[in-house]
């Protein structure tokens, strides 16, 4: 839009994106705009931040902020700007980052935590994933895992789902159809109709031998691979720990290659040690902030408590595991000094292996007002700047996005 330049947002921070602040959009992202919502934008001749409710250079023409769902290994540092409209409704489930137009390109406001290309979409092509799907058929015929992952592959596009057929890096191991917290922007479930799910609930429980020929499927012909329970399709993998705990017998009877890795929401502490002492290799603990009531309000937990997830955390520690937690970021929330304060406490407490950086999949304003509800916040330190900050306080804590294989663990504590 000529005479106006994009402007990011960091919670109640407003500035015109630069070209120090962003970069080329990442291979893979998606562009969507924003119904009900006013863009700001920053008005290169009054040099002030403005919205824009409709085309200056054609009145009456609407016009929409537009944002950047970046692609995977991309942390959002500032969303997209936007005013919303009388009884805007809450968006869909999707992070929201700032994105603006310079010499023919867009860029969008990420920093690259993991360069990794496990998920870039040009390099799964949908014929090998075709021919990986008829070679499992002939494989596993009679495999009810299997049958759901190709729903997953070539229905929804799951990335790990993909790289399963095509047999490289890690292959998802959903389990579990019922889960005990109920979070805001879960994407396989909102029972109260309010918003989508992006992606339909597994609906049946494999067996133990059902998942361990999945898994060895996969162990048996890729280096490094790795196997992960707890996915988008599923509810948390502890609500099956027992299947699984026998699941990774069978796999470790049959061979030690290969990560075993559950991601989870740590709930159940008293499920862990079984777990670890089967076999599993690793652990990832989801949580969008290290705050009892910033976690609470977020995850809504149903019969279990923040002081359980602790625990897993510790356990897990204890058994010399790889445990890295799973960060759910939103800029301001997350790079404000409370949350940064509490973060660097916990990890000084619970010395974690690795952050895996996630952008919140949900309406950010909605957040940030729930968030601010019930915790105080100040100005934003900015996304950038804590990068930096735990990289210099925690030079052994690792950040990236995909779960590593076991050849490449940190195991040095982080203090």
């Amino acid at each position: 839009l000529e005479g106006y330049a994009a402007v990011g947002a960091d919670g109640p921070l407003l500035s015109p994106l630069t070209m120090n602040q962003s970069r080329v959009m990442p291979f893979g992202s998606e562009l969507m705009y924003l119904p009900d919502r006013i863009p700001l934008l920053y008005d290169l001749r009054r040099t002030c931040i403005t919205a824009v409710d409709d085309n200056p250079h054609t009145p009456g023409q609407p016009i929409f902020p537009v944002a950047v769902f970046n692609s995977p290994g991309h942390v959002v540092t500032h969303a997209c700007a936007y005013k919303e409209r009388q009884g805007a409704g809450l968006l869909p489930l999707f992070s929201y980052g700032a994105v603006g137009w310079r010499h023919g390109k867009f860029h969008s406001a990420t920093a690259c935590v993991d360069d990794e290309p496990r998920q870039d979409l040009r390099r799964m092509p949908l014929a090998g994933i075709q021919a990986g799907v008829r070679n499992m058929r002939r494989q596993l015929p009679h495999n009810r895992l299997r049958v759901h992952l190709e729903r997953c592959a070539l229905v929804y596009g799951c990335p790990a789902g993909k790289n399963f057929f095509l047999g490289r890096y890690e292959a998802p191991l959903p389990t579990a159809r019922t889960c005990n917290a109920r979070c805001l922007g879960c994407i396989s479930l909102q029972p109260d109709g309010c918003l989508p799910s992006s992606q339909d609930r597994i609906t049946f429980t494999p067996s133990p031998r059902e998942i361990a020929e999945v898994a060895l499927a996969h162990i048996e012909k890729v280096p490094d691979a790795v196997v992960s329970f707890g996915q988008g399709c599923e509810g948390d993998p502890l609500m099956a720990a027992d299947t699984i705990t026998e699941a990774i017998r069978m796999i470790r009877a049959h061979t030690h290659q290969g990560t075993i890795n559950m991601n989870t929401n740590g709930s159940l502490p008293e499920k862990i040690d079984r777990l670890l002492a089967a076999g599993l290799d690793s652990l990832r603990i989801s949580m969008n902030s290290v705050r009892k009531t910033c976690y609470e309000a977020y995850f809504r937990p149903n019969g279990y408590v923040f002081e359980d997830v602790l625990a897993t955390i510790a356990l897990g520690l204890a058994h010399k595991s790889h445990l890295a937690i799973n960060y759910l970021n939103c800029p301001g929330f997350t790079d404000t000094p409370e949350e940064y304060g509490a973060l660097v406490e916990f990890l000084a407490r619970y010395p974690v292996h690795m952050i895996q950086w996630r952008n919140l999949n949900f309406d950010p304003l909605h957040y940030l007002r729930i968030m601010n509800d019930i915790a105080r916040h100040t100005c934003p330190m900015g996304m950038s700047r804590l990068l930096e900050e735990l990289s210099r306080r925690f030079p052994a804590l690792a950040h990236g996005y995909f779960n590593p294989p076991k050849s490449n663990f940190r195991v040095k504590e982080n203090r």
